[in-house]
């Protein structure tokens, strides 16, 4: 039996038992949680093995402690759409310019037109590349940047949306450097991170990486899945084709890195992916999530000035766009870098707003309930908006409110 380490504050035992329920019945490995009300953590939790396989085979447990951080894949994606809202907030990006006024060579193939804000929103028709990049081009920045600026759109931008798994992080992530003078690490970190004092990195530095757990991919369940409302579904053969089809624009998009990034690699972590490589650990995520919505202050202190001005905070949760996505195949609805929540990405209400990793990761928060949620995993199932993992807690959660 897995010792989860942690609490909570009165009133929210319930989630520890669900917390512990996704090691008994859903095959976590190791991961950690937490939850912001109002301001105020009311959950911290932890447990499990922090790096349980090493070259596929077992190796001695190394347990997950108050200070791990994991890879947390999309979730970072999120922290990137918040440096740039940061910097729309702040004056120094337009929404609405041309990505090309801050960026010149973007309006190559007919893009001179695509505004910054459909970067945000997965509407550049951009997800996917002709030439897929070398793990070499992502280490060093400007080639992938270089790579996202040339392509041609795979629809006219601004007519449809798809989610960009890869190349969201490099369009948005140039932008913030044009505009911003600074790399979209460094500026996340320096005014977002540090400020509030989230151990969360977009790039790891060296002094952090004894910390970071291991990503593991865990067995395929079978394929009836529990859906949003608990009733067992199965994937729509049109899903399961896209992916399957290596010519198709879903598995392009998947494929925009070849071959596939090893986000255990030291040498990869250290490098900013701002779609994918994220590190943090739970209670940050949680935090960071609060602070957008002003239900945490700085270093983790009473609430204070949410990140982002209600005007543009209203803005950036959307929705922008909902309805067929080009990409995942399936109707997805985003704001401004975030999912939004609906049933293909299940959060705690209508209004909450965020951002899921592959693999099972997430954060969100919901204004109307007053929460920032964190949750990250080493145990990586096939998916990319969530599982039975973090919908597990998110029950949780919402049992729990219903009492204050």
């Amino acid at each position: 039996m897995v010792e989860i380490r942690g609490g909570t504050a009165e009133g929210f035992e319930p989630v520890r038992a669900a917390f512990a329920q996704n090691f008994r019945d859903h095959g976590e490995l190791g991961a950690a949680f937490a939850l912001y009300l109002d301001g105020r953590k009311v959950v911290d939790l932890w447990g499990g093995d922090a790096r349980p396989e090493v070259g596929g085979r077992p190796a001695p447990a190394v347990g997950w402690t108050a200070d791990t951080a994991q890879v947390l894949r999309s979730v970072t994606k999120g922290l990137t759409a918040a440096a740039a809202l940061h910097l729309v907030q702040r004056g120094q990006l337009d929404l609405d310019a041309p990505v090309a006024s801050y960026w010149p060579e973007f309006k190559a193939a007919g893009k001179e037109r695509v505004p910054v804000r459909w970067l945000l929103s997965h509407q550049a028709g951009l997800p996917a590349l002709d030439v897929p990049l070398r793990v070499e081009d992502v280490i060093a920045w400007e080639p992938a940047a270089a790579a996202v600026a040339a392509q041609t759109p795979a629809w006219e931008p601004g007519t449809a949306h798809g989610y960009h798994p890869y190349t969201f992080g490099w369009l948005v992530g140039e932008v913030v450097r044009r505009a911003g003078g600074r790399s979209v690490g460094r500026y996340f970190d320096e005014e977002i991170a540090r400020p509030l004092g989230l151990d969360l990195w977009i790039g790891l530095p060296a002094a952090a990486r004894p910390r970071v757990g291991r990503l593991v991919d865990l067995p395929a369940p079978e394929a009836a899945q529990l859906g949003p409302n608990g009733m067992k579904v199965r994937p729509r053969p049109a899903v399961v084709n896209a992916y399957q089809d290596h010519s198709s624009l879903t598995a392009r998009s998947f494929a925009a890195v070849r071959p596939a990034l090893d986000l255990n690699d030291p040498a990869v972590q250290a490098v900013e992916i701002p779609g994918a490589g994220g590190i943090g650990t739970a209670r940050s995520v949680a935090r960071f999530y609060a602070a957008l919505i002003g239900a945490a202050g700085s270093h983790g202190g009473a609430p204070g000035e949410p990140l982002l001005g209600p005007e543009l905070l209203r803005e950036a949760v959307g929705p922008a766009v909902s309805g067929p996505d080009r990409v995942l195949i399936v109707n997805t609805s985003f704001g401004l870098g975030f999912f939004r929540h609906g049933p293909t990405s299940p959060m705690s209400s209508p209004a909450a707003f965020g951002h899921p990793g592959r693999g099972g990761s997430l954060g969100f928060a919901d204004p109307d309930l007053g929460i920032g949620f964190g949750y990250v995993t080493n145990g990586m199932q096939p998916g990319v908006t969530g599982d039975i993992r973090s919908r597990t807690l998110i029950a949780a959660v919402r049992r729990c409110l219903q009492h204050f």
